[in-house]
């Protein structure tokens, strides 16, 4: 792949940066829905959660697949599927009568839709495309597109679900997720003209028996499982939470807003220093940083100021894993099969998200209350810090094999 010609790093930023805001944007903003809908349609908050928690679990099973084809036959044909069973899928979600038609649509459609359609795929562009001495803090840029869309996009739907109901607010965001698939043309690359693949040096299944019998990529997955199970269980269940604490639902959206403002300068800060500084002691600092913030969070008074307080410091921490994450796998198994590899850690991501939603919907219908998953996060986020500290960032040594396509 190295003698094909390259995308400009401005296209390739530009234009992955845009499909991250609307991807990442749009699902920010699913907590919003959660009271809508479920007060609508006569459900439990766990069937809500339930069917958010598939969608996660979905993202990451397929996040595996649109990886190995992104690999195999170029990433702009998996955006374009993405964006097409995205819409699908949000349409899905305003119309199913049913809790199973709603988790089929929410859950696997938009899971699967996801997964074409965010890191894992513009990661490997940006992995391919751009030099590795700026890889992780571009791997930033596109992390931090993802935090503006959380910022643009989660008022815009708080104001859809206000001003046109939940159904036709679902509609519209069906329409918008369509520009993705323009926005996949300025990214397609010339390795991958006529539909080929780049000749390269290992096959699939060496790959993954290479990454899985490596410690330091099962301690980033078991990382990556806390990262997911922290910001899905907060991101989806903490505007129901402030509601049950008697602040309105503007402070919620509000506090989304500046999760995604704050991880803005988060993750573009955590992908430079990714050039500078180890990465498993950043990643390490992240998660022992975010079991501080939801510990002082639940021990201070709760008023707007401790949770526009609280939201600012967890945006810094929100996605700031990521480009740091992803990074240290291209650094360590090359970017040959950089979105198959991104993608099986997300897929762990996206086990702790499953948990994460589920048993905040599941606890609160049986306990009335989210303390017992706001103590575990907190948990995990020390677990998470002590796993990371003993990977190993330096490139793998390989022995010379014959090359396959």
């Amino acid at each position: 792949m190295s003698s094909a010609p390259k995308l400009s790093m401005a296209q390739v930023l530009a234009c992955g940066a845009a499909i991250v805001t609307l991807s990442m944007g749009i699902r920010h903003g699913f907590g919003l829905w959660l009271q809508p809908i479920t007060q609508a349609q006569g459900w439990t908050r766990e069937t809500f959660a339930f069917a958010i928690a598939i969608q996660n679990l979905a993202w990451g099973c397929f996040g595996i697949f649109a990886g190995m084809l992104a690999d195999r036959f170029g990433a702009s044909r998996v955006l374009v599927g993405g964006a097409v069973l995205y819409a699908l899928g949000l349409a899905g979600m305003a119309l199913s009568p049913n809790a199973l038609l709603f988790a089929l649509t929410a859950g696997v459609l938009i899971g699967a839709a996801q997964a074409g359609t965010t890191y894992a795929v513009i990661y490997g562009i940006i992995g391919r495309q751009i030099d590795p001495a700026k890889r992780s803090w571009a791997m930033g840029v596109a992390a931090a597109a993802g935090s503006f869309g959380q910022f643009l996009m989660v008022p815009v739907e708080g104001f859809l679900i206000s001003g046109l109901g939940w159904q036709q607010a679902l509609l519209v965001l069906a329409a918008a997720v369509l520009l993705i698939a323009p926005l996949a043309l300025g990214v397609r690359e010339p390795g991958f003209a006529g539909g080929g693949a780049p000749v390269r040096e290992q096959t699939i299944a060496q790959a993954l028996r290479e990454a899985f019998r490596y410690p330091s990529f099962q301690l980033l997955m078991a990382g990556y499982f806390v990262c997911g199970f922290q910001v899905v269980f907060i991101g989806v269940h903490m505007p129901s939470y402030l509601k049950d604490k008697g602040l309105s639902p503007q402070v919620a959206s509000y506090a989304l807003a500046l999760i995604g403002l704050f991880n803005v300068f988060g993750t573009y800060i955590a992908g430079s220093l990714g050039q500078k500084l180890a990465k498993r002691k950043i990643l390490a600092f992240i998660y022992l940083a975010r079991s501080v913030a939801i510990a002082a969070f639940l021990w201070a008074p709760l008023s707007p100021m401790s949770v526009y307080l609280f939201s600012a410091v967890m945006g810094l921490l929100w996605l700031s894993t990521v480009p740091v994450t992803n990074a240290a796998v291209a650094g360590i198994f090359g970017v040959a099969h950089l979105s198959m590899l991104s993608g099986f850690v997300f897929f762990s991501h996206q086990i702790g998200s499953f948990m994460g939603v589920w048993l905040g919907g599941l606890l609160y219908d049986r306990t009335g209350s989210y303390d017992i998953v706001w103590w575990l996060a907190i948990a995990l986020g020390v677990f998470a810090a002590i796993v990371n500290l003993p990977v190993r960032e330096a490139p793998i040594r390989r022995q010379p094999m014959p090359q396959a396509a």
